[in-house]
């Protein structure tokens, strides 16, 4: 008889009861940080790809009564990912856990949140509507596109910011005169808290997109990078486009070096020439994404949010606040830099015919 399918609680040990967390093919690598963070092993699943592109998922532990967690980004590729993450959920409601959290480190189609052209779908809300149908009892994300999605849903979704964390690894640079720049008017109320962490003033870009093309023309920079260092923030970056624009309109205005930081670096294919290429001195980002369709550049760096979303866990299963977490100060001898950075959809098991 398999062992790990007894139950075993260990409610003795945890008044809480016991957690597991599950980790999708998109965000293993985060769910193995989050795991070591937290002291416990990473729950036992398989996640395999028909021929005919079907995906199939098996947990592989007793979760009868656990409190469990499924780490799984939704990044590249968007729909097979969301897909996984759907027959996770339904997968362990199925088999009787008491509760299940969707940790989705990066939440794809938050751009879509409104309808703002004529028969359109707002995607996000049918995202949201989702989720809750297949049995989610609550949502753990990280910097969402537009925070009002928090609103689709009728259960609990826990909002996590990186900002802490990036402008920690920033401080510890010691970088001398240095302005936080947002690329546009829509990123400026969240970029004021990156320059607030930093200690430091505040340029906005005036960004104007024209058309449905991941391309931008930065207009004017409200405010002066003259003879300053520039630290550019943003949510997300799919090209690289904004961030690159805005970097060479800084340099023009007479900025010294440019730096950038995103929370979700997407990164198409073909951005990794341009970033290379471009005035940034270095791109920041983090590991709530673990694979693209070719390496990084050399300028780019990649630093783990992963203690976060551990503490924020952790308060879930404890039944405290997570609020605590929010903008607070990370110390920067805590920032951890990743050295394993994934290409390839490595992490699913592709099958014949069956």
């Amino acid at each position: 008889m398999d062992r790990s399918l007894i139950c075993t609680s260990s409610k003795d040990r945890d008044p809480y009861g016991e957690m597991k967390i599950f980790a999708g093919s998109a965000s293993r690598g985060l769910a193995r940080a989050i795991c070591r963070h937290l002291g416990v092993p990473l729950a036992q699943s398989e996640t395999k790809i028909f021929s005919e592109g079907n995906i199939f998922v098996r947990v592989l532990e007793n979760v009868r009564g656990r409190d469990v967690y499924i780490v799984q980004g939704t990044e590249q590729p968007v729909n097979d990912n969301l897909m996984e993450l759907l027959f996770w959920i339904d997968a362990f409601k199925r088999a009787s856990a008491t509760q299940v959290t969707a940790v989705i480190p990066f939440f794809s189609y938050a751009k879509g949140d409104k309808k703002d052209e004529p028969r359109v779908s707002i995607r996000a809300r049918v995202i949201a509507d989702a989720l809750e149908a297949v049995g989610a009892d609550r949502v753990l994300t990280m910097d969402l596109h537009s925070p009002q999605i928090q609103g689709f849903f009728k259960i609990p979704v826990d909002h996590l910011y990186a900002g802490p964390v990036l402008t920690a690894y920033f401080r510890k640079l010691n970088i001398p005169n240095l302005v936080v720049a947002a690329p546009d008017v829509g990123f400026a109320k969240a970029a004021q808290r990156y320059a607030d962490l930093m200690n430091c003033d505040l340029v906005i870009g005036n960004k104007n997109r024209p058309d449905h093309e991941e391309r931008a023309e930065i207009l004017d920079v409200i405010g002066n990078v003259q003879g300053k260092n520039v630290l550019l923030v943003d949510d997300f970056t799919i090209s690289g486009g904004t961030l690159i624009e805005m970097a060479h309109a800084c340099k023009a205005r007479g900025a010294l070096d440019v730096y950038a930081c995103v929370s979700h670096g997407v990164f198409s294919r073909g951005s990794a020439e341009k970033i290379r290429n471009s005035p940034l001195k270095q791109l920041v980002l983090t590991d709530t994404i673990g694979h693209w369709p070719e390496p990084l550049a050399e300028n780019c760096r990649r630093i783990s949010v992963s203690r976060l979303f551990a503490e924020a866990i952790l308060s879930i299963h404890q039944r405290e606040s997570v609020s605590r977490l929010f903008d607070t100060q990370v110390e920067p001898e805590l920032v951890e830099v990743c050295d394993d950075t994934e290409t390839t959809l490595d992490d699913r098991s592709i099958v014949g015919p069956r």
